[in-house]
């Protein structure tokens, strides 16, 4: 029968002598043995009990609960416990992965960080139910699904968000420069524009005609959690698209 030492265990499960000890005065883990010296003694069952107390603290019960729970729950009912802690911990992490995204398709659309454009589109991200009700006002159920799906996202990161993107700083640099929609470069601004929308709409000029409008508008972009994007940049962009039809 193995016997360990306070600071043996200490090493093995990596907790500090400290904490050991303050289990043995809160009579959450008092050691099965101790010597003639009153020096503290551990079994491999303690050690066990030990790494449920470790395991059971991921689940931000508190010392009091863990107490309650070592006496009662079961394996299962652990495994089950820890696995809801783990998806809970990865949602998390998936959300902080997608505001960290934002942050960086925002950087590289404005070349900055605008914090009084990016918090409101944090903000507004979360309000799921408010922003469907506004897609359901502007959008039939057939147009809302495929707009979802297919329209490229501030918290993604892949070549669909990057295309538009550089859409949007081409047409910030032309601006800059002086550059007309109907110039040559406009022109070709347009035509990338263009072939972008018509994978994005699927050829549905309508829906694409329709999604415009309403992106046209601040209140309603921002009603259903678009990226603001400049009012001139995207008259530039109706202008260069109007010249490169006719």
């Amino acid at each position: 029968m193995n016997i360990y030492t306070t600071g043996e265990v200490s090493k093995k499960l990596h907790i500090s002598v400290r904490t050991l000890r303050y289990y043995d005065q809160i009579g959450l883990l008092t050691p099965s043995e101790k010597d003639a010296n009153g020096k503290r003694l551990y079994l491999e069952t303690d050690l066990l009990t030990l790494e449920k107390i470790t395991l059971l603290k991921t689940l931000n019960l508190s010392l009091k609960d863990i107490e309650k729970v070592l006496t009662k729950i079961t394996i299962e009912q652990l495994l089950h416990a820890h696995k809801n802690s783990l998806e809970q911990k990865i949602e998390e992490w998936n959300t902080s992965v997608k505001h960290t995204t934002t942050l960086l398709n925002v950087f590289h659309a404005e070349g900055d960080l605008k914090w009084e454009q990016l918090i409101p589109l944090v903000r507004d991200a979360q309000n799921k139910e408010n922003i469907d009700h506004h897609w359901d006002q502007y959008f039939d159920q057939e147009e809302k699904e495929m707009l979802k799906e297919r329209l490229p996202k501030m918290e993604e990161d892949g070549p669909s968000i990057r295309q538009w993107i550089n859409i949007n700083r081409r047409i910030e640099l032309a601006l800059e420069k002086g550059v007309t929609p109907d110039s040559e470069e406009g022109q070709l601004i347009a035509e990338d524009t263009m072939i972008l929308s018509d994978q994005l709409f699927e050829g549905n000029e309508e829906l694409g005609d329709k999604f415009f409008e309403i992106r046209k508008s601040p209140e309603k972009s921002r009603d259903i959690n678009l990226y603001p994007v400049k009012e001139e940049v995207l008259q530039f962009m109706e202008e260069a698209i109007t010249a490169f039809s006719e």
